[in-house]
């Protein structure tokens, strides 16, 4: 898929995204065998994101303001 996807759809994904958890946070110990399934959905997520000219390390923030640092750069 390399079309960008519509607003409401893009919204909807980007609230997804910050429910999902972290690459980092993924091992067998936590996911069990299923781990690198839910690596590959939260790649998956990534990179429809970067499709749409979105940073993921920058959803968390525009989804949820008041609950995100000010930026210090």
């Amino acid at each position: 898929m390399n079309e960008k996807i519509n607003e409401d759809a893009l919204t909807a994904l980007k609230i997804a995204f910050t429910y999902m958890p972290k690459a980092i946070e993924v091992t067998r110990h936590t996911y069990g065998d299923r781990h690198k399934v839910v690596l590959e959905h939260i790649n998956a997520v990534r990179e429809i994101l970067l499709l749409n000219d979105i940073d993921p390390e920058e959803v968390y923030a525009e989804i949820n303001p008041d609950q995100s640092p000010n930026s210090t750069y």
